[in-house]
């Protein structure tokens, strides 16, 4: 593989203007595709064979409630001592109503009533629906939805609190704000301070703009013909934008030291792609893989954001072997000057600190420090990521807390949740199903009695029969909200008190309703976890072995994915479950752990820790192959990957850690998620964990059975064999590969540390 990447590198490099040219005609295309194709996005959390699923399927076509107009919510709420169905209240709710209705694309208003259940016991709050004559919530105009805002003004002039809310209402979603744009300006900067020049730093930042315009143009095309979740979107921005820099960096870093040390820039490009370039089509897999793996879980909406994301890392790595050489063809022998003083001199003395003797970088300093007490460090690292493992006990999955509380949908949903209590925004529905019609009445009757009896139900509606006769339908109001414990228990008491009836009367009964659905996708989703870390890691293991041909590393590199993994999960449990540090990070509400967020995270962090330990413990094995002792060679060999490492997390972590500052709780919960993830797999993990345990293990580390020996294959992903035919005496003989007489590490970094 390093010899074709070599040969591409080089290609790309000579033939820079076509290759850069095809990539642009790459771009036009996705962008003309995506404008023509380019459908409404459609947040769907069903999955195939649950029982909410199936039981809701059945339900929408006993019961159709409606042509599929889109629908909102004005929320009313009277003065104190008032009510809003009598008096000058009422009044104002008549008016608001009615002008609501005329405004241009909305077909129906409903006002409320007591006998729809639309207003309160107390009577001072009332909901009103707003049909709109469109079928989706994007195709609303702006002009409808002023009109219908302007209405509810004059309702709060005349004393009335008025929100409006439902999905006609909900806040629009932005794939990219300003503070991802301070993420992407953090990650120029670490590159600047690298590279020591200014072009650089721009050329992985621009690189991996068009990976990130050309994925997400393209998935924008596929909501044609596939359902796709605007959080889709955004995982694909974030984890283009971080890999796609990063992968950038490695190249653009080993190129850049080997011009300075006075390689002919296009077979340093060459060189570089098919050395630097091997670990990230390597590094680049894994997070594919891993991504790709979610599918097995069979959750559609999960399976379209893992194939979204693992596409969008794709193209970073195709751009990164190919256009990245091309833009080398563009600077040449720039890349290793800089035009601002300031850089120019720094870089001179990254250069004179590289080429002295007998002085050790910061890099093997600090792996020196941590070899001297390497049990200390090993405890300290556990004992710590231990404790921040420890809120993950708590973890508590769901699918809610997507609606800003301080926008006028939140405003109104929690009106609703004042007034009528919090479960009447997640009502179960008991679906009675069979062939006699009496039988039907009977078992819906008995199970609503028996559920009256239930605690915490707020109320219980009669049983309400289809056209058909063979169905009929009980809606249960929890007192508890939608994404409560308390709500997850009475669902299964529900469940648990049918058998009895269903025996008696041969029938079938079934719970659905959006909290059904979400508490079965959530069970689901922690059921699959185990069998997808299991996938995940089994997959690290047998990678990692035939990569370094040893046992010890890769079961290391294993276990310390899952100590960085718990206590990433801790941590995002203690903020965003249990409130710690919610003002400084502008979180406005607490709850559940979205559901799937915990797989997204294995599938993740997998790609990337497998990704900086590549990076880091290839080069230590180079060093302990040449001859070197084990702690000696880890020294050496993390001395020459750290710097580029370091650098490589710093700008993930600027990436990720800008969404948490995003408007929607998910997205915030995904960049902490995997912001903190980063920062202590690379630093904490890889970083100090990893030379503490090969210093403690020595020469064990490099273990391997005579068996796995002859039969494991020899896979160089850093381009040894490459680096080795390169720096070859000058009698040796390899026609397909020119001599260089530059002598270039794996891995060596600008600076040398």
């Amino acid at each position: 593989m390093s010899t074709f990447l070599y040969r591409l590198g080089r290609f790309a490099y000579r033939r820079k203007w076509p290759v850069i040219g095809a990539w642009l005609a790459v771009l036009l295309v996705a962008g003309v595709a995506a404008l023509g194709l380019m459908k409404p996005f459609s947040s769907s959390t069903s999955i195939p064979g649950t029982e909410a699923q199936r039981t809701l399927d059945v339900m929408e076509k006993e019961f159709p409630s409606g042509d599929g107009q889109v629908t909102g919510k004005i929320v009313f709420r009277a003065p104190d001592g008032q009510k809003i169905t009598a008096g000058g209240p009422a009044e104002a709710v008549a008016d608001l109503t009615r002008d609501a209705g005329q405004a241009p694309g909305v077909a129906a208003v409903t006002p409320p009533s007591v006998e729809t259940g639309t207003v309160s016991p107390d009577g001072r709050t009332g909901i009103a629906q707003v049909t709109f004559a469109a079928e989706k919530a994007d195709a609303i105009s702006d002009a409808t939805k002023q009109e219908v805002e302007a209405a509810a003004e004059e309702g709060r002039g005349a004393g009335l609190s008025v929100e409006l809310g439902g999905d006609a209402f909900a806040p629009e979603v932005k794939v990219l704000g300003p503070m991802e744009a301070v993420g992407v300006l953090i990650a120029l900067g670490v590159l600047v301070l690298v590279f020591r020049t200014l072009r650089g730093a721009i050329i992985p930042v621009a690189t991996a703009l068009v990976g990130v315009a050309i994925g997400v143009l393209s998935l924008l095309a596929m909501t044609s013909v596939i359902t796709m979740d605007s959080t889709s979107i955004i995982l694909a921005v974030m984890l283009g934008l971080a890999v796609g820099i990063d992968y950038a960096l490695f190249i653009v870093s080993r190129h850049q030291t080997q011009v300075r040390e006075g390689m002919d820039p296009e077979e340093s490009a060459g060189l570089a792609t098919g050395t630097a370039g091997g670990a990230v089509v390597f590094a680049g897999a894994t997070v594919v893989i891993a991504l790709a793996a979610l599918a097995v879980v069979n959750i559609p909406f999960l399976t379209v954001m893992g194939l979204g994301a693992a596409a969008t890392v794709v193209v970073s790595v195709l751009i990164a072997v190919t256009l990245l050489p091309a833009v080398l063809g563009l600077v040449g022998t720039n890349i290793a000057t800089s035009t601002v003083p300031v850089l120019r001199r720094s870089a001179e003395r990254a250069q004179r600190r590289a080429t002295a003797t007998g002085r050790p970088g910061r890099g093997q300093r600090w792996a020196s420090s941590v070899a001297r007490r390497p049990w200390l460090v090993l405890v300290t690292c556990l004992l710590g990521l231990g404790i921040m493992a420890a809120p993950a006990a708590d973890l508590r999955l769901g699918l809610g807390g997507g609606v800003d509380p301080h926008s006028s949908a939140g405003r109104a949903q929690t009106l609703i949740d004042e007034g009528f209590g919090p479960g009447y925004s997640g009502t179960l529905v008991v679906l009675a199903q069979g062939e006699d019609k009496t039988a039907v009445l009977s078992a819906a009757n008995d199970l609503a009695a028996q559920v009256k009896e239930l605690p915490g139900v707020s109320s219980v509606s009669p049983p309400v029969p289809a056209s058909s006769g063979d169905t009929a339908l009980v809606n249960v109001t929890p007192s508890s909200g939608p994404e409560s414990e308390a709500t997850k228990g009475l669902l299964a008491e529900i469940r648990e008190a049918r058998e009895g009836i269903e025996q008696r009367t041969d029938t079938t009964l079934n719970v659905t309703g959006t909290s059904a659905v979400n508490i079965d996708v959530a069970d689901k989703l922690s059921s699959a976890l185990p069998l997808y870390c299991l996938l995940v890691m089994g997959l690290a293991l047998v990678l990692l072995i035939v990569v370094f041909r040893a046992i010890a590393v890769p079961l290391k590199a294993a276990l310390g994915f899952l100590l960085s993994l718990g206590a990433s999960l801790g941590a995002l449990v203690a903020v965003f479950q249990w409130g710690w540090l919610s003002d400084l990070l502008g979180i406005t509400q607490t709850g559940p752990v979205l559901s799937f967020l915990p797989m997204l995270l294995v599938g993740i962090l997998f790609g990337l820790a497998m990704d900086y330990e590549v990076f880091l413990v290839s080069r230590m094995r180079e060093e302990y192959k040449h001859g070197r002792p084990p702690t000696e060679a880890m020294v050496r060999g993390f001395g020459h990957s750290s710097q580029v490492v370091t650098a490589a997390a710093l700008i993930m972590i600027a990436i990720f850690g800008s969404f948490i500052f995003a408007e929607l709780q998910v997205i915030k919960g995904m960049g902490f998620a995997l912001a903190i993830g980063v920062l202590l797999d690379a630093f904490v993990v890889r970083m100090t964990l990893v030379p503490a345990v090969m210093a403690v293990l020595g020469h064990k580390a490099w273990w391997l059975p005579r068996v796995l020996q002859r039969w494991l294959p020899e896979v160089d992903i850093e381009g040894e064999r490459l680096t080795q035919l390169h720096t070859a005496p000058s009698g040796a003989e390899e026609p397909h590969l020119p001599r260089q007489h530059a002598s270039v590490g794996a891995g060596h970094s600008p600076s040398g540390e």
